[in-house]
């Protein structure tokens, strides 16, 4: 839950503020917050979230501007709309209290409407149980002015306003049950004793009380992810210094400093392995339950367990700057942020109170036209009112999203948006990228051929050479190969880098080009003796490039280099898994059409029905997730590298796989902690039941208050039945959002 109200850059003289709110109740508190933070200067946007009771906003915000007056406007604001911006802690704090936390109130109100109540139960059996007037007035008033003065206080905010809410529509019904039975007790006959209906604006209260609180356990139960990932984090380190160890708290810890982390600790911040070797508990941000071996220079995650050994560790980073703390950014944005279905939510609630209560001022007219007399008349117009309050509505999305988003996070998936989470569950075809998303990614030279008369040795070392600077998998691949040959690889100079082709510099006084065929054959070389046995590699699947040189006769063809690569573990499982879940599954390569074709087949794919992209250049990629897109179809493109940001921020749902780069994840709206493909299948999976759950909710909301309001305005509920109806409706949107925490992969 965000409770606290901290600016972090988003763009150019923009701000994002999360600040935490007390006091909402229902769907029309949440548009009337974001009303009144909209109207402050600079605001370009906010977005109010009734399950977190946060806010996120966006502000303009002109540079020298002081922040403390930028904060305490946005709290104005809140308070000036009749809710309470909570202080940093308040609400950190309440998640750790017991279940039984907020009771006191509910008890209170259990007892003294019980007696109330008794005289019905008497009923049953034949029994005249009623209570005198006096005595029914004495335990009817303390829950109705004091356990209900929450009510009329945001009720009254709430008419300020011109507005409405549930605790205005609970405040007059409840006052107008109450009023009645005064009135009637105080002009009754002497020896006449009329029925009030104390009880029932008791009962009506106590209840909705009672659903609050349920609520508020339920919330606490949502936000259980959260919770979890801030447990990952030790509160004291073992720092190594020159006394030795000493005990440090975490927050002391600096970049570059050397932490000992003993058999079966918690890894307190991100870093390296510095001494020793040990197996590594990664399932926290993976959910991969087998552990991982860590070497000297390993990376290591601050939150996962180390094993067995004792190792000393290098850190780098800390704070905000680590993986955890960026994963419980990622969820906790989710969370706060809404899905497009709330929009309809948002454009009832905004209408829903006005409508209500000329609902109720047309039933308490129409009894009276129909002769029912004011008591009937007014007891069905407090039915109607207290059976509408609009609690489940405002609950209906948030709480399957925070559901949805833990129990993902659970799993090693991380959904960046709401709107990713919504337009998964739409996706008919999914693009992969090959290289590092369906194959390891690591590939390794299988052939290396010469023209005639040059040195294999040297073409290695110079090819070497001129890939050294290079984090391309096919470069790292070269320099894997002339370092197992022992070749002593130069510097090269002048290095220049050509996008989707290849390589160009000066190595040893000599020009030299590396790169694909398509290029050499752009720029003329002529492959000559090696043509046939490129073709030949090619069709054995095999990516092949060239070197080439410059000469004073012009580019001259020195090598062949053939890379190949293995598919991921588990990746036809997944590509098949697709499949049976009816999407179309494609994948999207820079290789040659052969090569690419032989790892369709090793993986499954049909390139005969359209499901190789070969060919395709860097810069290419998000044309052809276009492409797909103008075809009709909901694409989520998968991808690992920079050269895919472009292609994963153009498709409808954009998966970065966790072992690719950071420009990637940040193109993507869900990120596979795992780079496991088969998380792709998941993924859609929990955005399926996600939004399958928010439909669940809207539809029971809107159904409840459809069937619920015509039945009170007849005359067919009393307020305690439409009081324990109103209660029930927001408890099972939650309890129903919650079974979402039973998913597995």
């Amino acid at each position: 839950m965000s409770t606290t109200l901290s600016p972090s850059p988003s763009a150019a003289a923009q701000q994002q503020f999360d600040l935490g709110i007390g006091g909402m109740t229902c769907a029309s508190c949440v548009g009337r917050v974001e009303r009144a933070l909209r109207k402050v200067p600079g605001v370009q946007d906010a977005a109010v979230n009734l399950a977190t009771e946060s806010a996120r906003v966006a502000m303009a915000v002109p540079e020298g501007s002081d922040a403390a007056a930028l904060q305490a406007r946005l709290r104005r604001a809140v308070r000036d709309a009749g809710y309470e911006p909570l202080a940093p802690g308040q609400a950190d704090a309440a998640e750790d209290l017991s279940p039984w936390a907020g009771f006191l109130p509910v008890g209170v109100g259990l007892a003294l409407s019980a007696p109330l109540v008794l005289p019905m139960a008497g009923d049953l059996f034949g029994q005249d149980w009623m209570l005198p007037a006096w005595l029914q007035f004495a335990l009817a008033t303390p829950v109705q002015f004091i356990l209900g003065a929450r009510f009329y206080r945001a009720g009254w905010h709430a008419l300020k306003a011109l507005t409405g809410n549930m605790d205005l529509l609970v405040a007059l019904g409840t006052s107008a049950g109450w009023g009645l039975s005064v009135w009637l007790w105080l002009t009754a006959h002497a020896g006449h004793a009329p029925h009030l209906y104390f009880e029932a604006s008791a009962v009506v209260v106590t209840l909705v009380l009672l659903g609050k609180w349920l609520e508020a356990r339920a919330k606490r139960q949502t936000t259980t992810a959260i919770r979890a990932l801030h447990a990952l984090r030790p509160d004291v380190v073992h720092l190594l210094g020159k006394a030795g160890e000493v005990d440090v708290p975490v927050a002391e810890v600096l970049v570059g400093d050397r932490l000992v982390v003993r058999p079966g600790e918690r890894i307190p911040v991100d870093g390296t392995v510095h001494e020793g070797h040990t197996q590594v508990d990664e399932s926290m941000l993976t959910g991969e339950p087998l552990p991982v071996a860590r070497e000297v220079g390993a990376p290591l995650t601050g939150g996962s367990i180390n094993g067995d050994g004792r190792i000393v560790m290098a850190v780098t980073a800390v704070g905000a700057e680590t993986v955890l703390a960026h994963i419980i950014r990622l969820v906790e944005d989710a969370q706060a942020a809404k899905a497009p279905l709330q929009r309809l939510v948002d454009k009832v609630s905004a209408v829903f109170v006005p409508v209500v209560l000329a609902i109720a001022l047309a039933t308490l007219l129409g009894w009276l036209w129909a002769g029912a007399g004011l008591e009937a008349a007014l007891i069905h117009a407090v039915a109607v009112l207290v059976i509408a309050c609009p609690c489940a509505l405002g609950l209906a999305t948030p709480a399957a999203i925070m559901a949805g988003t833990g129990v993902a996070a659970k799993h090693g998936i991380l959904i960046k948006d709401a709107q990713a989470l919504e337009r998964a569950h739409q996706v008919d075809t999914v693009a992969f990228d090959k290289t590092g998303t369906l194959t390891v990614g690591q590939p390794r030279v299988t052939a290396f051929e010469v023209v005639p008369g040059v040195d294999e040795g040297e073409a290695l070392a110079a090819v070497a050479a001129l890939q050294s600077g290079s984090e391309h998998p096919l470069a790292r691949a070269v320099v894997r190969a002339a370092q197992a040959r022992q070749l002593v690889v130069q510097a090269p100079g002048a290095v220049r880098a050509v996008p989707g082709r290849g390589t160009e510099g000066e190595v040893q006084g000599a020009s030299v080009l590396v790169g694909s065929l398509r290029w050499m054959q752009e720029l003329g070389v002529d492959l000559g003796p090696l043509a046939a046995r490129a073709q030949a590699l090619q069709a054995e699947g095999a990516t092949v490039s060239a070197m080439a040189e410059r000469t004073a006769q012009g580019l001259a063809l020195r090598a062949l280099l053939a890379f190949g690569d293995e598919p991921k573990r588990g990746a036809r499982e997944a590509l098949a898994a697709l499949k049976a879940r009816g999407i179309r599954t494609v994948m999207v390569s820079g290789d040659n059409r052969g090569a690419a074709e032989a790892m369709a087949r090793r993986l499954g794919l049909d390139a005969a029905a359209g499901e190789v992209m070969a060919e395709v250049l860097p810069g290419d990629k998000a044309a052809r997730v276009a492409a797909l897109q103008q075809g009709g179809h909901v694409v989520a493109m998968v991808g690992d590298g920079v050269n895919d940001a472009p292609a994963l921020a153009a498709a409808d749902v954009g998966m970065a796989m966790g072992n690719g780069t950071d420009v990637a994840m940040h193109a993507a709206g869900i990120t596979l902690m795992r780079g496991d493909p088969r998380l792709v299948a998941a993924a859609l999976d929990i955005s399926h039941r996600t939004v399958q759950k928010i439909r669940q909710n809207l539809f029971w909301a809107f159904a409840y208050n459809v069937a619920g309001i015509p039945l009170a305005a007849l005359g067919y509920l009393s307020p305690v039945v439409a009081g324990a109806a109103m209660a029930l409706s927001s408890v099972s949107v939650m309890a129903n959002a919650l079974l979402l925490k039973r998913w597995r992969m």
